[in-house]
């Protein structure tokens, strides 16, 4: 229909930087995220020639732009693309790949390369990048004839969107980025995706039918809103306890009644040991990786505790766990068969409510000592958002916060990097503002973080997109302090940090400033900081003592995980003053470093 008439009026002769910006426009694809390079300068101005079709994002460094170009894969199920040049850049990139592989997210990465008649000569920057990206990629490969662009990114996108999705890295060598050739574009091709087996389905109802404690483990990428949908029903109509896999908190709706929490790092222990009473697991798009399965402790590889697996890959289909029932299948149609499964009489509707009484105890407000209470400030943040918010998160102990104590309703997005990368929440921050300009976004960020790649703020004032950044600052490298303080206590060790002043630091670049040392404080700098309508920065002043929302260091160090008695916290007077100069000072310095 539409691709004879493309290809017919693009016979005249392109450069190799035009046929891959065209490439990619006839994939479909929106946005790309760059750092500039000489290595791609014809890339760059085919991006030019296509720029009203095709969104163009300048970073700061190339972390940031490969976890921008993630974010978006995350939240439309279809791949961005990423460009760096050769060299450092691309290893500068490899973390967000890493994030992608891990993570599951389509993501397209293009690597500038030497040209190719100087390949194994340890030319300037030369790298080979089949062997670098192989562990991490699901593909990666180069091009050096400009007439095979059409047909290699179209087969990338594929690869990245098939199966369980991933990123692809593609290096392109210098010399034929400048080539002219005539060759027609490939357009996007309707491939049926795996439907579940309708056996398979049968078997799935009479597990269910004889579960007495079943449990649902929600995980995976790419699920549609229909999807969504669909298996919302499914559960919903089988009263069936869910769980989210690690900071797949975007995948259910936290405010329903069936909803008990998630299966990760720092996950409530009451919730784990429930967990392995469960005597039916439906892990459906997760891997049932290390961090759900509590380090591969919480179910017998052996199949001991039967598990129905539901995944579109079947190499992941007991890779570690010998499944009672495994089933391959696109996401999406497993989902809509699910819904249309008549519903089990539940035998378990006290097992859920178990469950749900245990994920609200969690929940509960514990009374902190110090003026900030964290849990009680992320209870209003929760009030405060609007319906169809995106959420990004960093990696670090901050991070349990907002996932004990926050529940993220059918619309909103909660986002985060499973391989635990760091660096990743204000990038993804940005990405997502640039993706969805009209929606809600905020990052949670810890200190260390937050200077990884708190720089990409910048591209957030380029690009004129206004996400809003919490940064955690407890002067350390929190994680790694706890594990220090359990092992070696006392023996502190390359984990103190020394910041500067957060609020000045996006003042500088234009943007709103607010420090928060006391509870009543936050809420009104958080209108504030929407109301300015800039990229802010919300400093949340933390009592280093306070190290996890469970524990402290003096707890740590007498061996004692023992939780503060969970109380409500009261709301104390002492609201924040506004600052005269752009920005909003409130509360006290973060105490001393200890």
């Amino acid at each position: 229909m539409e691709l004879p008439k493309a290809r017919g009026a693009r016979l005249a002769p392109r450069t190799g930087g035009r046929l891959v910006a065209d490439a990619l426009v006839a994939q479909g694809i929106t946005h790309a995220f760059a750092v500039p390079g000489e290595s791609y300068l014809d890339v760059l101005d085919g991006l030019y020639a296509v720029r009203q079709k095709l969104h163009l994002t300048t970073c700061r460094f190339e972390a940031g732009a490969v976890h921008m170009a993630e974010v978006c894969g995350k939240l439309t199920g279809r791949p961005a693309a990423a460009f760096v040049t050769r060299g450092p850049g691309a290893c500068h990139a490899a973390i967000g790949v890493h994030v992608a592989f891990q993570d599951s997210t389509p993501l397209l990465l293009f690597v500038g390369q030497i040209p190719f008649a100087e390949t194994d000569r340890e030319s300037f920057q030369e790298v080979d990048y089949r062997r670098m990206f192989q562990p991490l990629a699901k593909w990666v490969t180069q091009i050096d004839d400009a007439a095979r662009i059409p047909e290699l990114v179209a087969h990338a996108v594929d690869v990245a969107t098939t199966g369980r999705p991933g990123p692809v890295v593609i290096a392109l060598s210098e010399e034929m980025q400048r080539r002219s050739v005539e060759v027609g574009d490939i357009g996007r091709a309707p491939v049926s995706r795996p439907h579940p087996d309708p056996a398979a389905l049968q078997r799935l109802h009479a597990l269910l039918a004889r579960a007495r404690k079943p449990l649902a483990i929600l995980g995976g990428a790419c699920w549609s809103e229909q999807a969504r949908a669909d298996i919302r029903s499914f559960l919903i109509a089988n009263d069936l306890p869910v769980t989210v896999a690690f900071r797949r908190q975007a995948l259910y709706d936290g405010t329903l009644d069936n909803y008990v929490g998630d299966l990760g790092v720092a996950s409530d222990p009451a919730l784990v040991a429930r967990a392995g009473e469960a005597d039916l697991i439906l892990a459906i798009g997760t891997r049932l990786g290390e961090p759900v399965t509590q380090g591969y402790t919480l179910f017998d590889a052996s199949g001991h505790t039967p598990i129905v697996h539901v995944h579109p890959d079947p190499g992941e289909i007991g890779r570690v766990y010998r499944p009672a029932l495994g089933i391959c299948s696109d996401l999406d149609a497993f989902a809509a068969a699910a819904a249309a499964l008549a519903p089990v009489r539940p035998a378990w509707r006290a097992w859920t409510r178990e469950l749900r009484a245990v994920r609200e105890a969690g929940r509960e407000v514990p009374d902190y000592e110090g003026p900030l209470n964290v849990a009680q400030a992320l209870r209003d943040l929760e009030g405060l958002l609007d319906d169809d918010a995106i959420l990004t998160c960093d990696a670090g102990n901050f991070s349990i916060w907002p996932t004990r104590f926050m529940n993220f309703s059918d619309r909103q997005r909660f986002v985060g990097p499973s391989n635990g990368a760091m660096g990743y929440g204000v990038p993804a921050a940005v990405g997502a503002k640039i993706a969805f300009p009209q929606r809600q976004v905020v990052a949670f960020v810890g200190d260390g973080g937050f200077l990884m790649t708190g720089q990409e703020l910048a591209t957030a004032f380029h690009h004129g997109v206004a996400p809003i950044v919490l940064v955690f600052n407890n002067q350390m490298y929190g994680t790694i302090r706890m594990y220090q303080e359990r092992l070696y206590p006392g023996r502190v060790s390359g984990t103190a940090l020394t910041n500067p002043d957060f609020v000045k630091l996006i003042e500088a670049f234009g943007g709103h400033g607010e420090l928060v040392g006391e509870t009543a404080a936050f809420a009104p700098a958080f209108r504030r900081a929407v109301e300015s309508g800039r990229p802010a920065v919300i400093e949340l002043a933390m009592d280093p003592e306070q190290i996890t929302s469970r524990s402290t260091i003096a707890q740590l160090r007498a061996g004692s995980t023992a939780k503060p008695a969970a109380k409500p916290a009261p709301k104390r007077a002492g609201a924040a003053a506004k600052r005269p100069a752009g920005g909003a000072r409130t509360g006290k310095k973060p105490a001393p470093k200890r």
